[in-house]
């Protein structure tokens, strides 16, 4: 009857799991843009306050002076970004000439290494540079696509925050008569570790972004690379994706430096200015800055990431860290989902020891323990 039981907890888990995806994926224009809001709202909530307490706004103004600074803010990195494009945009001829001439420097260096004829492969269609843009243009129109959606998430997600900063406390006694058997204390908690995990996790991850943007565009500009300021931020806004955002970041302005200065060194100096950046950040910025406010281990957050990314995109691999950090604070906190809780969680040292050094330390410990009876 027992195992019965087990098995019935197990298949529902199993159906409650396999219902929760299916609905954040099928309600991904829903789910997301009301995620950033939260995001937004919680990272923005300090200044709202600030505006209350100090310069005597009411709940109103204070919300819509927070989303008129988020509106300002957004308005000029978008601008800069555009102006950047734009000029990137402008010297596309020049890219592509030396593309060109790059691509038939490597055609050449193929035949005399490998004896593998240049006109052979320049008869070959697919390998034209011209060709690339067209045999991926549906990819192209498939962005463009999910661009219309983040255009009008940009519309969506201020008026979500608006309403989150002005309806907060009314939220708050939504989730308390939500959960009528629960004690008030006990939510609050709950509720109170969310909120400081999240706002500890964002303001620190803001400012770690601006120093390594610093940082990048200090390295870049030294190697004399166009648009430094330009890839260097973009490298650092990339920080939004963990361990795999750096390296792409690392690629474009690796990219323009091959087909634009006369030596594969600089390429090369790119990428290591952004590994130098990186080993910076992860051990010495991140560490002081955030610290581990945001204990999930390395191997959850990468699974974490690829579920998120096969369900919502790029969007999805953004909030993977802060969505399963949310769920891990819950699951500590419920008693039948604390095992999850812990295996979401950073492993005590005991836990990566090899078997035979806790076996000798076992052995050292009796040993102490007996040696203690004795001389007593």
């Amino acid at each position: 009857m027992k195992t019965l039981t087990n098995n019935s907890q197990m298949a529902y888990n199993l159906f409650c799991f396999i219902a929760i995806v299916f609905i954040l994926y099928s309600l991904k224009p829903f789910i997301v843009p009301l995620l950033f809001a939260i995001l937004f709202s919680i990272m923005m909530y300090p200044i709202a306050i600030y505006f209350e307490r100090q310069w005597r706004f009411n709940r109103i103004a204070s919300s819509l002076m927070v989303v008129f600074l988020l509106v300002i803010i957004f308005t000029g990195l978008f601008t800069f970004i555009g102006f950047q494009i734009k000029d990137v945009i402008g010297k596309s001829e020049l890219y592509s000439e030396k593309l060109n001439t790059l691509n038939l420097e490597i055609l050449q260096y193929t035949e005399n290494n490998f004896g593998i004829d240049k006109k052979q492969l320049l008869s070959d269609k697919s390998l034209k540079i011209e060709n690339l843009i067209k045999n991926n243009f549906s990819k192209i129109s498939d962005f463009i696509t999910e661009s219309g959606g983040f255009i009008s998430d940009i519309f969506l997600v201020p008026i979500y925050i608006f309403f989150f900063l002005l309806y907060r406390k009314f939220f708050v006694t939504f989730i308390h008569r939500a959960f009528p058997k629960k004690d008030n204390a006990y939510l609050n908690i709950i509720l109170k570790k969310i909120y400081q995990t999240q706002q500890n996790y964002l303001s620190g991850l803001s400012v770690v972004m601006l120093i390594v943007a610093l940082l990048n565009s200090f390295g870049l500009l030294l190697l004399g690379i166009e648009n430094a300021i330009f890839y260097g931020f973009l490298g650092a806004f990339l920080l939004l994706i963990p361990y795999i955002g750096i390296l792409v970041g690392s690629l474009l302005p690796a990219f323009i430096a091959l087909i634009t200065k006369d030596s594969v060194w600089y390429s090369v100096g790119v990428i290591v200015v952004f590994a130098f950046v990186q080993v910076i950040e992860g051990n010495f910025i991140t560490p002081k800055i955030t610290g581990a406010k945001i204990s999930i281990n390395a191997f959850v957050c990468i699974l974490a990431l690829v579920i998120f990314a096969m369900l919502w995109g790029v969007a999805g691999m953004v909030l993977a860290l802060p969505v399963t950090a949310t769920a891990k604070i819950i699951f500590d906190q419920i008693p039948s989902m604390k095992p999850y809780g812990f295996l979401m969680g950073e492993p005590d040292k005991d836990y990566l020891r090899s078997t035979a050094y806790n076996r000798l330390a076992n052995w050292k410990k009796i040993r102490a323990q007996k040696m203690n009876r004795i001389s007593h």
